[in-house]
């Protein structure tokens, strides 16, 4: 594996993971064209751990101050002071967080066949539709109303709302940043704590991914080239801090728009092609 490809996919994860896009969208049309590279689960799991650590450094006030909340809860709760009107925005970010991923993990239980479906059939026409979903969310999130709403005003309900957003997104072509920033502007929240929100949401869904990836990789054989980790690692983590960052300027200038006009025409592109194919005009023109 040479250090030129590294860099490559340490670029390609840190910006997808990110941007409202869909990484996972992107990967299906990749291999629906060409034969993707099978790369080692371990590099897989450290491109991640990558973009997770760019997170961390992006909100790293947020994150750390949820972490502080997190041990602060116990002791209340311990002590009897535990009081839910009286939580400060890092703890209640930190609880609408569990309760949002919490929603996630009955679908992956009971309805990952048909989340996975698309993946496994390699149908483009229905990616290129779930492209077009994400577009028409991104020209939503443009054109909400600006809320006010921080951390402290979430309540359970909004929490819900962004998670079925998020559960959406395990189908791919729909973005997962997209929907979640949709889901905080439609609750009334602000943009920075929409934003926020959805990057918190993306730590336990990274971390999960991870986990998973890593119970698989340990069932093999692992070769160990640290050279190559080290670079992929760094890389996805300064693409994946850069990434958000620009999501951060698109949000409060309202640019979500751009990305909406992407994934339209990519969606479109790939409803045409799909059409194609399962019309055989593809074969008859000679042009696959």
């Amino acid at each position: 594996m040479d250090y030129l490809y590294i860099i490559f996919k340490a670029v390609v994860q840190g910006i997808t993971e990110f941007l409202p896009v869909s990484s996972s969208g992107h990967l299906l049309v990749f291999g629906h064209f060409f034969e993707p590279r099978e790369d080692s689960l371990l590099l897989i799991i450290v491109l991640h751990l990558g973009t997770l650590v760019a997170v961390f450094i992006a909100f790293r006030d947020i994150v750390f101050g949820m972490i502080k909340e997190f041990f602060l809860t116990i002791a209340d709760i311990f002590t009897g002071k535990f009081k839910w009107s009286k939580m400060n925005d890092n703890r209640k970010m930190l609880f609408m967080t569990i309760i949002a991923t919490s929603l996630l993990l009955p679908v992956y239980l009971f309805a990952k066949d048909y989340v996975t479906a698309p993946v496994k059939s390699g149908d483009i026409i229905f990616t290129g539709s779930a492209f077009i979903f994400t577009a028409i969310l991104l020209f939503i999130s443009d054109a909400c109303v600006k809320g006010i709403k921080t951390g402290k005003n979430m309540k359970i309900t909004d929490a819900v709302t962004i998670g079925l957003f998020q559960c959406v997104a395990l189908f791919p072509g729909v973005s997962r940043s997209g929907s979640t920033i949709t889901g905080g502007l439609l609750c009334g929240f602000s943009k920075q704590t929409a934003v926020a929100f959805s990057f918190m949401l993306s730590i336990p869904a990274i971390l999960g991914g991870g986990l998973l990836e890593m119970r698989e990789a340990f069932q093999g054989d692992i070769v160990l080239n640290y050279p190559e980790l080290l670079i992929g690692f760094v890389v996805s983590a300064a693409v994946g801090f850069l990434a958000i960052k620009l999501v951060k300027i698109i949000a409060q200038k309202e640019k979500f728009k751009i990305f909406g006009i992407y994934t339209a025409i990519l969606g479109m592109l790939c409803i045409a092609w799909g059409i194609l194919e399962n019309m055989d005009l593809v074969t008859f023109f000679n042009i696959n």
